[in-house]
This record gives C-alpha cells, sequence and structure tokens, in this order.
C-alpha cells in the first residue's frame, strides 16, 4: 500500500487545512467548497487528512455501516443480530467528471439480473463513500442536477434509489468536497450556498514558503517512508486533538450573546436564510473543541467568517470588492477594531 504525503507537512495553504480538521470534528458542517489555482495540493490535503484519521469499526456489507448506530445502518445490518466487523481506513472516492447518476447512485445489477434472473442492486460511489469523503474536482464543471443530487444526499445522510422496480434506502453519511478553478465557471448561487465552509486556495506568493514545499515534497517522493517518519508525531497530535475534539465537541458551551453577533454579522452581509449563521455557529464551535476550549468566543467567530460565509453574499455590482474584503470589513462593524 503506497504512503500518503502527510497531512502535517503540507504547507502554505492554512485556510485549507483548518477547515478539513474542521469537518472531521464535525461532519455536519456540511462539506466544503476549495476554490483556487491548480497544482495547489487541494486533493492530496483530502486523502491526507482522511490517512491521518484513526481506522473506524465497520460492519461487512458494501456500505460498511456502522456497528454502533442502528440509524446509520442499511436495512440488512439492522436486521442482524450480530454483525461480523472489520476495521477500515477512512474512504476517500473521487467522483469523475463524466460519472453518470446511475453511477452516483448506484443501480440495477445487469449481469445478475440477466444470468439468475435477480433484481440485484449495484451500489455506487455513494455507497463507496459511506463515513468518508466524496472529492469531486472541478465541481463547477459538473453538470447542475448531480450537484444537486450530491447536496441532498450529503445533508439527509442516505441514498434512497427507486428505479427499474428496484426500491433500496442506505446510508451514506459522506463530507463532500469540491474544488475547482472560478475561471472555468462557477457554481449556481443556489448550490453554493449549500456547502458548508468555502475557502480560497491560491499559489503561494513567497520565496521561503515556495522553496519549503518543494523541498518536502522532493523529500517525501525520494524516501516516502523516512519523511512519513520523520512526521509521525506530529500526526498522531493532530489525530489526538481531533479525538478529543470529537469527545468534547457536545459540551462546547455558545453563549447567546456569541449568536447574537453571529446574527448580527448575517444580518450586515444581507446573507439569505439562516443556513449562514447555523454553519458558522457549528464551524466556531468546532474550532472551540479542536483548542481545548469550553466555549466559543468572539475570536471563533472573527476567524470562521470568512469560510462560513464568502460563498453566500449576493453580488453588488456597486461593490467591486471581492467577498472576504465584505466579511472583514463587516466583522470590523459588528465586532470593533
Amino acid at each position: 500500500m503506497s504512503l500518503r504525503y502527510p497531512f502535517s507537512a503540507i504547507s502554505g495553504q492554512d485556510e485549507l487545512l483548518l477547515a478539513l480538521l474542521l469537518t472531521a470534528v464535525d461532519p455536519l458542517i456540511g462539506g466544503l467548497l476549495a476554490f483556487g489555482d491548480r497544482g495547489t495540493g487541494k486533493s492530496t490535503a483530502v486523502r491526507a487528512l482522511a490517512a491521518l484519521l484513526p481506522e473506524i469499526r465497520a460492519t461487512t456489507c458494501a456500505y460498511h455501516c456502522d456497528p454502533d448506530s442502528a440509524s446509520a445502518q442499511c436495512d440488512h445490518c439492522r436486521k442482524e443480530a450480530t454483525h461480523k466487523l472489520r476495521k477500515m481506513s477512512i474512504p476517500v472516492v473521487d467522483l469523475p467528471l463524466g460519472a453518470t447518476e446511475d453511477r452516483v447512485l448506484g443501480s440495477l445489477n445487469l449481469e445478475r439480473a440477466l444470468s439468475h434472473g435477480e433484481k440485484s442492486f449495484e451500489p455506487g460511489l455513494l455507497a463507496q463513500a459511506n463515513r468518508g469523503y466524496l472529492y469531486v474536482d472541478e465541481v463547477n464543471l459538473l453538470e447542475d442536477h448531480i450537484v444537486d443530487l450530491l447536496l441532498d444526499v450529503a445533508a439527509s445522510g442516505e441514498n434512497v434509489v427507486e428505479r427499474e422496480g428496484l426500491s433500496v434506502r442506505h446510508p451514506a453519511r459522506i463530507v463532500l468536497v469540491g474544488s475547482g478553478n472560478p475561471e472555468e465557471g462557477e457554481l449556481r448561487p443556489q448550490l453554493l450556498d449549500r456547502f458548508g465552509l468555502s475557502v480560497e486556495v491560491r499559489t503561494p506568493t513567497e520565496v521561503k514558503t515556495w522553496v519549503e514545499i518543494v523541498k518536502r515534497r522532493d523529500a517525501f517522493e525520494r524516501d516516502p517512508e523516512g519523511f512519513t517518519a520523520l512526521w509521525e508525531k506530529q500526526e498522531d497530535q493532530t489525530r489526538r486533538r481531533i479525538v478529543k475534539a470529537r469527545k468534547h465537541l457536545n459540551d462546547v458551551e455558545v453563549p447567546d450573546a456569541i449568536l447574537e453577533r453571529a446574527a448580527a454579522l448575517c444580518i450586515n452581509l444581507k446573507t439569505d436564510g439562516l443556513r449562514g449563521q447555523l454553519t458558522l455557529m457549528r464551524a466556531a464551535r468546532a474550532l472551540a473543541a479542536y483548542e481545548g476550549a469550553k466555549r466559543v468566543t468572539d475570536d471563533h467567530l472573527k476567524r470562521m467568517a470568512a469560510p462560513s460565509l464568502r460563498h453566500r453574499l449576493r453580488r453588488n455590482p456597486l461593490d467591486e470588492t471581492g467577498s472576504t474584503t465584505r466579511i472583514d470589513r463587516a466583522v470590523t462593524e459588528v465586532f470593533g477594531a
């Protein structure tokens, strides 16, 4: 099995790395959009995080159900009194641009139908990605109805297929990560709003950062085992922080004053609906849990404002400033200098 580039060794993309960590702490944040330049380590970061996370206990069914949660199991696993179990790494599944709806959702197993005359379900990419990450590169070039379908499943945690005489329902608890270059097209605002976080991924502009990134990558390619061993201590520390944050997430207090400031920020920015504030609250709480804080503070809100809200802003033809600048301005107005 080939080694993954260590998550802790990734340099120059702090906002992307933090956003990924928070989706690992609280998957209810609702996925991640990473828009920006090519070749900046977006897919590397997703795979590195999945490799960093502890293995999960799973049933041996096609959906690797969670044996400790009946609500997160397929019909077959719910009926079983005891389960055959295994340990597995967090799945990371790539969704290619040309994927059909059948490939994503699953479909009738034609070979079994023709050879045995039996209707059997062939699981799709959503089944493979259950309890893990579904990564979509160039998500802005994917057909809108496929993106909409993915977002529906990511929000519900369940995939329902009813076609060709089949009626199948199975868990599909995924963290959807989409990446792309905005110069090649943008997602519709209705779809943008349904992603939890959005980060801007840019090519580093400092010579020192460029040199460090290239040196690390070259060292990894020349000696993967040795390079991975050098970063194992930091990987283990990050893994422990994630596990601890998950355990204490629900204990983190979100004071009313914090909710009021979050609401004031969303009102100032004129975001539509309540999804933005919910995401901001969840992201700030996950950040507080990851940092070992007992309650969410103004600092947590400020730091998560841009990734939670930048993709939810209405376009203002009279305001040429970027969404991040507009958010920074609103943060100053709501929280003070």
